[in-house]
């Protein structure tokens, strides 16, 4: 008897234990919202939180995400990080084998959850503010809580390596530059990313939670418990506190901790039964001195952007002859309502000066002047093409060039900062509003008659036009190739004896390429570096007038800016941007390696700039020798791909080429040596190899005489993968070992990037994907013939 009811105890227990779970289980699978106003969510069984769609901004545009429900502003906590806004008509639905699933009106796929789905069994939105997806067992399979976008919530716990990022601005959910990261030495740090790369620049903000001698005082957690308290928990079990003491106010309030647009991370709180005109109020925000000076990114503002403190807050504006890139972000960058023309008609009298109160640019300059006056300083600026900005104070003369970065107001008196604008186009002034109604009238009147006249004038000349250039196109042939003209009408044109003088004498050697010899020179106050082309035979001219065409019409911060270029008689140079830290090749391979940090900055980069030639110019381009030695580093080890210009070129509608074999011993494609069809892939193959190389800081091919063998590093590599060694890649380097998961997603990148045949190789687009933390699969053996022969 007691053993039945023991047994009844159980089953009622479990039965109990069931239903509670099932009626957690709120969204059963296949059910699905749509994109539409006014579309009821899936509500928590409070009501304090919604899972669904948010229209954004009264029109067609919608977010899925996560919102507090009883709130009028419906205050948005969570957002899928990776995918935009979507029109209406869009839907999320709940897949078995899949999970949420959010898709266009068209049914593509636009964002999904991560993670294996093959239990689901149901999902539901909990009152903490956390959707959580359960597997037949009732074991929690998913959670937004795994994968915050810009908010921490009561109960949420972030982990070493966690980390949270900032929308763009209040209306664009697109990842912003600033981002909340949790170290694996404990400290809580605030940075700026690299918004191309997602490469984390110098912190703002650092908790000091590191402790060198002592690392179980270290922090491993940061957690935001059930009352607002907020604070890093030590390995020690002490607590460093982010919430002040007593700051957390009495009574029933929502609380929230949120990494602001304008970088600021703030936590806050609102009462959950409002009366009246109830907003969210601030507890605490770090940084407390928020116009901050980095060495690295724009700073608090954006790009030529000035940040000065209202409040804790910055508060960012653009100086005279500025506008905002994107009016709907203040904090953003700027764009220049003008700029000066550097031809070779440049001349100093062109260009005058606008006086910014109490601005600076610090540690932008490229050129530091002592001692000096202030009327020499604007003179140096004046008569130097890329000098935008002069800054004088105590004989001292420093010129900054575009973008300016960090800027912010200084109380300084001494300092005086001008702006160059050139006089022609200085920006217009608006014109006084003191226009009587009546004189507006008429001018309403007068200007309707003139437009209407000019409009019917204009719509038949056009017509006119358009015939002339149809009759003449039907009559004149077209070339795949534009003249050399086109090229003199982008960029400066220098006489050989110029350049003999900026180089003094070519007797600086840079280095050697395939076209010829690079030289450092001067021009003005500016260092640059000279390529002097030697092979100008056959179809040398034909490679120069390709290179200055395209490169003038092809801009990344990724590539080597051209400057200028010389076609005199027989001498024909180029004339690039001077980069301070010289090839990738000189940076990997000496005694001790670089940072892993930077490398994979270098090797993300890289791919951007690739991906650019391949798929984002006007005019498709295969470099066709990609290695260390053509990769340059600016002052910030921004990769650059130089001698691009020298590829073969493609047209838009052709996908493959046949030609000699070019590029360098290591970093060649097999099908160089097949006679088959050249494509991009050729670049991906050269790219892989490269990848390796930035990982492990050794050369794609050894020849070690002693041994009499060559060891090959695509060889190395895969052994080192297939063996589960990939540690012994980054041997002796204690920041990749600490990232050894990153460092094998890059090993598997680099594997299926040197696959042999070439439609396994991915395209450069998706190698930046798959960079940018991207899931990526494992690669095949890149030799199937080597792999069997094992």
């Amino acid at each position: 008897m007691a053993e039945v009811l023991l047994c009844l105890f159980f089953l009622t227990t479990f039965l109990g234990f069931v239903a509670g779970q099932q009626t957690n289980c709120s969204v059963p699978v296949g059910a699905s919202l749509t994109a539409t106003p006014g579309v009821t969510p899936w509500l928590s069984s409070s009501s304090d939180f919604a899972f669904g769609f948010q229209q954004l901004q009264g029109n067609d545009n919608f977010l899925l995400s996560i919102w507090y429900d009883k709130i009028p502003d419906k205050t948005i906590i969570w957002y899928p990080e990776t995918s935009a806004t979507v029109s209406r008509g869009s839907k999320v639905e709940l897949i078995d084998q899949r999970g949420i699933v959010l898709t266009d009106p068209q049914g593509r796929e636009v964002w999904s959850t991560s993670g294996s789905f093959s239990d689901l069994a149901c999902g539901f939105m909990n009152d903490t503010g956390n959707f959580e997806i359960l597997g037949n067992n009732s074991g929690k399979i998913w959670e937004s809580f795994s994968y915050p976008a810009d908010t921490l919530l009561p109960t949420q716990v972030m982990e070493i390596r966690g980390q949270i990022n900032s929308k763009k601005n209040k209306t664009n959910f697109s990842r912003g530059r600033f981002q909340l990261r949790l170290l694996p030495n404990g400290n809580l740090v605030l940075n700026i990313r690299d918004i191309f790369s997602n490469f984390p620049l110098n912190p703002y903000y650092v908790s000091g939670t590191f402790d060198a001698d002592n690392s179980t005082n270290s922090g491993y957690q940061l957690i935001f418990d059930a009352t607002g308290y907020m604070y890093i928990l030590r390995r020690n079990g002490q607590k460093y506190d982010l919430t002040p003491r007593d700051a957390l106010p009495s009574g029933d309030y929502y609380h929230r901790a949120t990494l602001d647009p304008d970088g600021l991370f703030t936590q806050y709180y609102h009462p959950k039964n409002p009366t009246g005109n109830a907003s969210w109020a601030v507890i605490w925000s770090e940084p407390k001195e928020v116009c901050f000076n980095g060495r690295i990114g724009s700073g608090a503002c954006g790009l030529n952007n000035v940040c000065s403190l209202d409040g804790n807050r910055p508060k960012c504006e653009c100086p005279r002859g500025f506008s905002l890139l994107d009016s709907n972000d203040p904090n953003g960058d700027c764009n220049r309502d003008f700029s000066p023309r550097c031809d070779e008609g440049y001349a100093g009298d062109l260009f005058d000066f606008i006086e910014l109160n109490n601005t600076n640019w610090p540690g932008t300059d490229y050129a530091h002047i002592i001692p000096t006056n202030e009327q020499s300083c604007k003179n140096s600026c004046t008569e130097d093409c890329f000098c935008a900005v002069a800054v004088f104070a105590n004989d001292q003369c420093w010129k900054k060039a575009l973008p300016l970065t960090n800027g912010k107001k200084t109380s300084s008196e001494n300092v005086k900062t001008f702006l160059k604008y050139q006089k022609d186009e200085r920006p217009l002034q608006r014109p006084p509003p003191f226009l009587k109604e009546k004189d507006q009238r008429s001018l309403v009147l007068v200007g309707s008659v003139l437009l209407g006249t000019c409009v019917f004038v204009i719509v038949v000349l056009i017509g006119v036009i358009c015939l002339g250039f149809f009759l003449i196109y039907k009559k004149k042939p077209t070339y795949p190739y534009a003249s050399s003209k086109a090229a003199e009408s982008n960029l400066p044109r220098f006489t050989y004896q110029e350049l003999v003088e900026a180089t003094n004498g070519f007797k600086d050697e840079l280095g050697r390429g395939a076209f010829g010899i690079v030289y450092k020179g001067v021009i003005g106050t500016n260092i640059v570096a000279v390529k002097k082309l030697d092979r100008v035979v056959e179809d040398g001219e034909k490679e120069f007038k390709t290179e200055v065409n395209v490169i003038a019409r092809t801009h990344h911060k990724n590539l080597v800016q051209l400057l200028g270029y010389c076609d005199d008689g027989e001498q024909r140079l180029l004339i690039y941007e001077y980069m301070n830290n010289g090839t990738l090749a000189a940076f990997l391979f000496k005694d001790m390696k670089p940072s892993w940090k930077e490398r994979s900055y270098i090797g993300v980069g890289v791919a951007k700039g690739l991906a650019y030639l391949h798929e984002e110019c006007s005019t498709q381009i295969i470099h066709c020798d990609i290695k260390p030695q053509n990769i340059l580093l600016d002052d910030y080890y921004n990769a650059k791909i130089s001698d691009f210009g020298l590829a073969k070129l493609l047209l838009m509608n052709q996908s493959r080429t046949n030609t000699g074999i070019r590029g360098t011993k290591g970093y060649v494609a097999p099908e160089w040596f097949r006679n088959t069809p050249v494509t991009v892939k050729v670049d991906v193959f050269s790219y892989g190899v490269l990848l390796l190389e930035i990982i492990s800081c050794q050369k794609s091919v050894v020849f070690d005489s002693d041994k009499e063998y060559v060891e090959v590093l695509t060889d190395w590599a895969w052994d080192c993968y297939h063996e589960g060694r990939v540690d012994a890649l980054v041997e002796n380097d204690m920041e990749g070992l600490d990232d050894l998961e990153r460092v094998t997603t890059f090993v598997k990148i680099g594997l299926w990037c040197v696959q042999e045949n070439p439609s396994l190789r991915p395209t450069m687009r998706k190698v930046v994907q798959m960079l940018e933390d991207f899931e990526v699969t494992d690669p095949p053996c890149p030799c199937p013939l080597f792999c069997t022969s094992i």
